[in-house]
């Protein structure tokens, strides 16, 4: 019987009360504690049964442990709560993994800690051709540095510690970036190198190169990095690509994800997902999105041959084009603005991919039913892409709803335009992490107006009929659902007891669904996925406290006891 014919009778089964005595023997069963369904009909039970990868039964512990037989595997949740496994609808599944394999600068207080990570780097007898970091914030340091350009540091200090050695390191966002001289040097940045398109060197009176990178510009550095690893072999290659994988998805799992929506991958990462997932190896359920730069109309052929839908026993799937990036981020002020920053006067951000380039990777998705995600901070860029978004779909005749394209952040609106997702059907694909971490600067930036009329308004997108996901964009923050599932009920600002906006704080409820159902809704899976009814999936996240009860102030704290992937158990932090 196919997976999907055994589904169905299941849930048959559930949905006509068949007596559980008369029913399969499960291979996993729950017991003992509180089954959070998410489900209409189900509700809250206390047990968890399931068959293969498939949810058998939920119920009654004593109604449940009837399915149990000698090959049985049985976990006492003694309380704790069984809930959907969490699906990652905004990542970077790569960059998660090599930000475990170069210095983690996420959290550092000061421009001072990170120079201090890398001069030890730099005297390490081990030191590596070039140092690479990611995570800093300029906004998040509890000291400015003795001399900036623009708000960000110079690379002097960088120089001082590491004068021989190349340094890159990259801007917790992503979209900004700082490196040494060496490194410049490298790249071939010097006085007269122009900004390439989408891309800003940023210069001091003088003209010189600070070292900071944003958006584009960043990526001369990057090539140059590349270019360093050019006598690697393919073996060595593959072998710290796979390392990566696994590191990342390591991480995933230790933190209750099931599913990861990967925004932007190459056709050669792709291909060595489906690898991965086909042996088994994989670890996750990857929604993997193909990166911008490889949509041409050259590829679209190898775009077509990519799509795959469900792949390794639904571990695979390659159906989306994203993230496209129309604009930067507010901390680097590359999110692209309809009136200038408060805090920079002569600048509205950057237009990182020209509409007309969008608009051609868009023009090929619908040629090849291909799902589009554009990147979109700024209330122009998402403007822009609703504006594009809308001609597209009247001009082909399309519905939106069945597109289910996206936005991806989503974060801060015009106010005219907030209504303009619920009614063409585009998904926002948000991440609630963000609010909290970027409220302490949101002002600053944008002023009071801006903020409370357009800024991450999950609750007024939800209650308009839009479908609002979550996530955590990692590793711009920690793969981390529960710290955004708390900014989600709280909005609590980091280091106050004050909130954010509170009014576009959604239930808990809520919270939980746009962590699970919605982000299935978001990846064409909620028939399998985003919640523990019969038949579907058994995709499962085993926490300490329930979200759903728990006191708001523990959420953050609450552990993940078990991470359960098809009823194999993926993570255990016994």
């Amino acid at each position: 019987m196919s997976h999907r014919s055994l589904s169905v009778l299941l849930l048959a089964l559930g949905v006509f009360g068949i007596s559980c005595s008369s029913g399969p023997t499960a291979d996993l069963v729950l017991k003992n504690g509180t089954v959070v369904t998410l489900d209409e009909q189900y509700g809250t039970a206390e047990a968890l049964a399931a068959a293969g990868d498939t949810i058998l039964s939920v119920g009654p512990t004593a109604e449940i442990t009837a399915h149990v037989g000698p090959e049985t595997r049985v976990i006492d949740l003694d309380g704790r709560t069984a809930m959907p496994g969490f699906i990652e609808g905004h990542g970077h599944f790569m960059g998660m993994g090599q930000a475990q394999m170069q210095l983690g600068l996420l959290g550092t207080p000061s421009w001072a800690r990170v120079i201090s990570m890398v001069d030890s780097a730099a005297a390490a007898p081990s030191a590596a051709t070039w140092i690479q970091g990611r995570g800093w914030h300029q906004e998040k340091w509890d000291a400015t540095p003795d001399r900036t350009v623009r708000g960000f540091p110079t690379n002097a200090r960088l120089n001082d510690v590491a004068p021989d050695t190349p340094v890159f390191l990259t801007h917790a966002s992503g979209h900004a970036a700082i490196a040494n001289d060496a490194a410049l040097d490298a790249a071939g940045i010097g006085p007269n190198t122009p900004n390439p398109d989408g891309g800003t060197i940023v210069r001091d009176a003088q003209g010189r190169a600070t070292g900071v990178l944003l958006e584009t510009a960043a990526g001369l550095v990057q090539d140059a990095i590349e270019q360093s690893r050019s006598d690697m072999t393919p073996a060595e290659r593959r072998a710290r690509r796979k390392k990566q994988v696994r590191l990342a998805s390591e991480e995933a799992l230790a933190h209750g994800v099931t599913s990861f929506h990967d925004q932007g991958a190459s056709f050669e990462t792709i291909e060595l997902y489906r690898e991965m997932a086909e042996n088994g190896t994989l670890g996750i359920r990857m929604y993997a999105m193909v990166a911008q730069d490889e949509v041409t109309p050259e590829t679209q052929d190898s775009l077509a041959a990519l799509r795959t839908v469900g792949d390794a026993n639904h571990h695979f799937t390659v159906r989306s084009i994203g993230e496209i990036t129309a604009d930067g981020a507010l901390g680097s002020r590359s999110a692209w603005m309809l009136r200038p920053y408060d805090d920079a006067p002569d600048n509205t951000g950057i237009n990182v991919t020209p509409m007309e380039r969008i608009r051609e990777i868009a023009e090929i998705g619908l040629e090849e039913d291909y799902q589009i995600a554009v990147h979109a901070i700024g209330d122009r860029a998402n403007q822009e892409t609703l504006d594009l978004y809308s001609d597209l779909f009247s001009s082909h005749s399309v519905d939106g709803d069945s597109l289910r394209w996206r936005i991806e952040h989503a974060q801060h609106l015009h106010p005219d335009d907030i209504s303009r997702f619920a009614d063409l059907g585009v998904i926002a694909s948000m991440q609630a992490i963000h609010a909290c971490s970027d409220a302490p600067y949101n002002y600053q930036r944008l002023g009071s107006e801006r903020v409370e009329e357009g800024a991450y308004v999950w609750r007024t997108l939800w209650d308009d009929g839009a479908v609002v996901g979550n996530g955590t964009d990692v590793p711009v923050e920690k793969v981390n659902p529960l710290a955004s599932l708390h900014c989600t009920i709280t909005r609590q600002v980091p280091g106050t007891d004050s909130s954010f906006t509170e009014e576009e704080t959604l239930s808990r409820r809520q919270a939980l669904k746009s962590y699970t159902l919605n982000n299935a809704y978001a990846a064409f899976t909620e028939d399998l996925k985003g919640t523990l009814t019969p038949g579907k999936l058994a995709d499962i996240a085993v926490l300490s406290t329930s979200p759903l009860n728990a006191p708001a102030s523990k959420i953050r704290n609450t552990t993940v006891d078990y991470t359960i992937v098809g009823g194999d158990v993926a993570y255990t932090s016994e």
